[in-house]
């Protein structure tokens, strides 16, 4: 089967704005060069006129409303269009004030004064011949709040603009708007707006002629882009062609991504050139073939194809030929490669995109195999779309996202190619994404990892959980049914026999069916599937109805009871009933409103049909449905479909057909389950017992716990119970926490911290612990997690000390063996030192030795144990004055140690 699947999914939105730094900065970066004069002079006036700008946007955005009632004034008329702007929201200060009568809003259009000015000035201003002035009253109140925060919304995007130094912006969100609103509005109307915002917003800078024009810049590029026709959409061709030999034209892509996008420079030898540009030039074919600068880089250059291309003897065609066929590009990237990787290397050289099919690389795969890298360089080379798209004087590029439309196939590596350090990596990345997607996965599904570990996935592709998302999705499409389980008889199920799809069998659920004798408005209940006593009558239907729907009895408020009674009169059946049910406000508040639409289809087809749904394919048509027609033609459409008519017909309640492995598996695994089968063992006796079990039990069992306390503490001295241990008993005795908290100090942080300044978290901790909020175990977890005991124990010191520091401070002794370094390293390297504290916290050993309300201490002080020795050092010596490791991760080699 062939299947057509995503290549990883990499955050690659399209930037909506371009900024100064980031614009010139990018452009030098692609061209692998410093910046130029001209681009640092660009630089120091963005940077320098940067607080003005920030200041002429501040008070923009302080007048705003002033301004858009300005505009307002100046395109209505017939009342006050400032009570349909959409006003913040009031904060709860401010209600109060407004109850209190302290704080009131002004609709001000800036005074008298300031009207007579703009009578005044008005007439300098060019009026559209077009325009004539909105009625408020015909124009309608839904028109007015649309058209009012249009008006805001142009003047937010020249704040941004002004902000971000650059009028891309305005270029990308306000080109094509023009033939939108003279759809709604009158796009006169808005050009005369848009004057009007201008001229009041230089109005706060009159004595302050560089912010004048500053603001007169930013708002002329707006109306030139607003006035301006919508760009046309981008693209692609393809590789076949019509019957007159035209290219085809393929996937598209919106003018406004390549507006917005990182842009990519575009060079072409041509004759007219001077000396500098046909360097610059060659430059780019350099970058392009070698990904470098090879003459900076390197100290090469190819001098006699150089001069040959300059001259016109050879088109830059033949000289990005030549270079893929030199020494230098086989040493870079055919050699050190296999055949698979120099394929998807030169897609990147020569054509500047990556491969896109499993065919394209199997047919590029074969051209390198048997002709080599001259014949794969001459076949990507002499390829129609490299004639299209560079043609003989144009230098390739790469055309990646913004630059043309892409195709979703293959999403992720295409792009991880495009990265700097994509040719170092040896491993090929489309050949094996192909494998993979002919390998059997028997542990990977369409819907989750082992064929759905959770009850329901919602349509989502989750792959094996220690692949990576980006690198390698589920090579699964919408054609892919999910794995069902049946409920009952397995060897019948609707693939294997169609005719058996109503019925359940002996195994099956309980079913719920009301039969009608003809002539007889009467309804009496038909159960099947083994059920004994049952109710005969209408309202078992009606329960069974309530629990497969909602999934309960709904209290009395919640039921309805016009529809039960029109039920058991027989004026609806059972099917008209459940959709009854399903377009209810209880079932749509439950399993549509608050869920997103995906997991809403899939519980709903749950309930009316039974099962979950079978792939994408079914998914896609419903959501098409819920997308275009809404939530209650979701609901007949399930009702309505040839499979509900069916299974259950117009008197079944429907019930439970098929589930998902992980559901019956959580089932039986769930104590009491109905499903769940109950192995009951039989009560085994001496007899029973095998002979040789019994010879090998040992004879001299130990008489009770002191016998086993006597062997432990054999040969070990008094001073092993002379060790004081802090254990928290009660709360009530302050001296006895006080104690403990001295105690807990003295053993994580190696002194006793009354004559400091205790910090205020430290503070908090002991005071939760007076009070009874945290047991001891968390109040040493505070204290290692602190800011203090990272500054004194892990910032100075390398991981492998701060293991050995971390085990006596909470476990009471010295690391056993370099396995556990290991082990609480790799915590250190990758989650921290809070982690590491935590595990060595939940550890086996610290439940047992210390639990929830004893202060870790120092152990083993005798025990000839195997750490004993390193636990005796450890604790003999001063952690300030000797940083050395105790347990060292290599053995020290002597200066006569010639091993």
């Amino acid at each position: 089967m062939g299947i057509n699947a995503s290549g990883g999914a990499v955050v690659s939105s399209p930037r909506l704005y371009q900024t100064v730094p980031l614009s010139t900065i990018s452009q030098a970066e692609q061209q692998d060069r410093y910046l130029s004069r001209t681009e640092l002079d660009r630089l120091d006036d963005f940077f320098s006129s940067g607080l003005k700008r920030l200041q002429i946007a501040e008070v923009i955005a302080a007048n705003s409303e002033i301004i858009v009632s300005r505009a307002a004034n100046r395109i209505f008329t017939g009342g006050s269009p400032m009570a349909y702007l959409e006003r913040p929201e009031v904060t709860q200060d401010e209600k109060e004030a407004f109850k209190l009568g302290t704080a009131f809003y002004v609709e001000s259009t800036g005074g008298f004064l300031e009207a007579i000015r703009n009578l005044f000035s008005a007439s300098g201003v060019e009026i559209p011949p077009n325009f004539r002035p909105i009625n408020i009253s015909r124009y309608g109140a839904a028109n007015m709040r649309k058209s009012l925060r249009d008006l805001s919304w142009f003047l937010r995007y020249v704040t941004y603009a002004l902000v971000a130094g650059d009028p891309n912006i305005l270029v990308v969100n306000t080109r094509g708007l023009r033939e939108i609103i003279e759809n709604a509005c009158s796009a006169e109307a808005t050009i005369v707006a848009i004057q009007e915002m201008k001229r009041a917003s230089a109005s706060y800078f009159r004595k302050d002629g560089e912010a004048v024009a500053i603001i007169n810049q930013y708002f002329d590029v707006l109306l030139s882009e607003f006035i301006a026709p919508a760009p046309s959409d981008k693209l692609r061709q393809r590789n076949a062609s019509t019957a007159d030999g035209l290219p085809l034209q393929g996937l598209q892509l919106p003018q406004v991504y390549n507006l917005a996008a990182e842009k990519v420079p575009v060079f072409a030898m041509k004759p007219g050139l001077s000396n500098a540009e046909k360097e610059e030039v060659i430059k780019a074919a350099y970058r392009q073939v070698f990904e470098r600068d090879i003459r900076r880089a390197y100290g090469l250059k190819l001098a006699d194809l150089e001069s040959k291309v300059k001259n016109g003897e050879i088109s830059m065609k033949e000289f990005i030929r030549r270079l893929g066929k030199s020494e230098l590009y086989r040493k870079q990237f055919y050699e050190p490669y296999i055949n698979s990787r120099v394929v998807e290397l030169a897609f990147r050289h020569f054509l500047g995109r990556a491969p896109e099919t499993r065919e394209e690389v199997q047919t590029y795969f074969a051209i390198v195999s048997s002709k080599g890298l001259a014949g794969l360089v001459d076949a990507l080379v002499d390829s129609r779309e490299y004639g299209d798209y560079f043609g003989e004087e144009t230098v390739p590029y790469l055309r990646k996202l913004g630059v043309e439309a892409q195709t979703s196939a293959n999403w992720g590596p295409k792009f991880d190619l495009y990265n700097y350090a994509a040719p170092r990596r040896k491993v090929p990345q489309f050949i094996t994404l192909f494998a993979r997607y002919n390998r059997p996965l028997p542990d990977q599904h369409a819907y989750g990892v082992g064929n759905d570990p959770l009850e329901i996935q919602f349509g989502a592709i989750f792959p094996k959980e220690t692949r990576s998302l980006n690198a390698s999705p589920a090579p699964f499409n919408k054609d892919v049914k999910r794995i069902l389980i049946r409920r009952g008889f397995a060897l019948t199920n609707e693939r294997t026999n169609p005719k058996a799809a109503g019925d359940p069998g002996s195994l099956g659920p309980k079913v719920f069916k009301l039969t009608q004798t003809p002539g007889d408005r009467s309804r009496r209940l038909g159960v099947r599937a083994g059920v004994v006593g049952s109710e005969v009558s209408t309202q078992a239907v009606i329960r069974a109805c309530y629990q497969q729907v909602y999934g309960y009895v709904p209290y009395e408020g919640q039921r309805l009871t016009r529809w039960e009674i029109k039920l058991e009169s027989g004026e609806i059946t059972v099917k008209e009933f459940v959709r009854q049910l399903a377009k209810s406000d209880l079932f749509r508040n439950k399993y549509w409103s608050s869920l997103y639409v995906c997991k809403a289809i899939e519980f709903i087809h749950r309930k009316l049909l039974g099962r979950p749904t079978y792939g994408r394919q079914e998914m896609n048509r419903l959501f098409d449905i819920a997308s275009k027609q809404g939530f209650y033609a979701v609901v007949d459409a399930i009702l309505d479909s040839e499979e509900y008519q069916q299974v259950f017909g117009e008197d079944v309640v429907p019930y439970e057909r098929y589930l998902t492995p992980a559901g019956l598996a959580r089932r039986r695994m769930r104590p009491g389950s109905s499903d769940m089968a109950v192995v009951t063992r039989p009560i085994r006796t001496d007899d029973d017992i095998p002979l040789f079990v019994k010879l090998g039990q040992p004879q001299d069992k130990p008489s009770g716990e002191l016998e086993i306390r006597r062997r432990v503490q054999q040969g070990v001295p008094r001073i092993r119970q002379e060790i004081p241990v802090f254990k928290l008993t009660s709360l009530a005795n302050k001296a006895e926490v006080n104690n403990l908290i001295r105690a807990a100090y003295r053993q994580i942080f190696e002194r006793d911290m009354d004559i400091y300044n205790i910090s205020a978290e430290l503070s908090s901790a002991e005071s939760k612990l007076r009070n009874g909020e945290i047991t001891v175990k968390e109040f040493v977890e505070a204290l290692g997690c602190s800011e203090l005991y990272r500054s004194e124990f892990y910032a100075p010191y390398p991981n492998t000390k701060v293991i050995e520091l971390g085990t006596k401070h909470f476990l009471g002794r010295a690391p056993l063996n370099q396995q556990e370094i290991r082990k609480y390293n790799q915590i250190l390297a990758t989650q921290g030192l809070k982690a590491f504290v935590r595990a060595l916290l939940n550890t086996q050993e610290y439940r047992d030795l210390f639990g929830e309300d004893t202060v870790p201490y120092r152990r083993f002080p005798t025990l000839p144990a195997a750490n004993f020795p390193n636990t005796q050092e450890l604790y003999g010596r001063l952690t300030k004055q000797n940083k050395e490791l105790v347990v060292p991760s290599f053995r020290p080699v002597g200066s006569n140690d010639r091993s």
